[in-house]
C-alpha cells in the first residue's frame, strides 16, 4: 500500500494537512518503507485561521493522493479529513519519526 506523509523536513511526521505543500508517498510493504516520490501541492491553508475551505484545492490535493491508502499529517481540519474519507483515503493523525511507520 502507499502512504502519504506531511513533513516538513523528511524525517518526522510533523506537518498540518493544511499547510502541507508536499507529501511524501511511501510503499509500506512487509513493515518496510521505501521512499518513492514527493509529490507538490498547493496548500489548502492561506495563512489566515479564518480562510474559507476552498472545494477546488482540496479536490486538487484528494487527486493527488488518490493513490495512497493512508495519509499520516500531525494535525487535519474536520473537513479535509472528511474529504480524504469520502476518496477511501485514511487518515493517521499523530507526529514521530517517519522510519517508526510500520504499518
Amino acid at each position: 500500500m502507499q502512504i502519504a506523509i506531511a513533513s516538513t523536513d523528511g524525517e518526522t511526521v510533523n506537518q498540518h494537512f493544511g499547510k502541507a505543500d508536499r507529501f511524501f508517498i511511501y510503499d509500506l510493504a512487509e513493515k518496510r518503507l521505501v521512499l518513492l516520490m514527493v509529490r507538490s501541492v498547493t496548500p489548502l491553508s492561506t495563512g489566515d485561521p479564518n480562510h474559507a475551505f476552498d472545494p477546488e484545492r482540496m479536490a486538487a490535493t484528494v487527486a493527488s493522493l488518490k493513490d495512497c491508502g493512508r495519509v499520516y499529517c500531525a494535525r487535519i481540519g474536520e473537513r479535509p479529513q472528511e474529504e480524504l474519507e469520502k476518496a477511501g483515503i485514511a487518515t493517521v493523525v499523530g507526529t514521530g519519526p517517519i522510519a517508526g511507520i510500520i504499518g
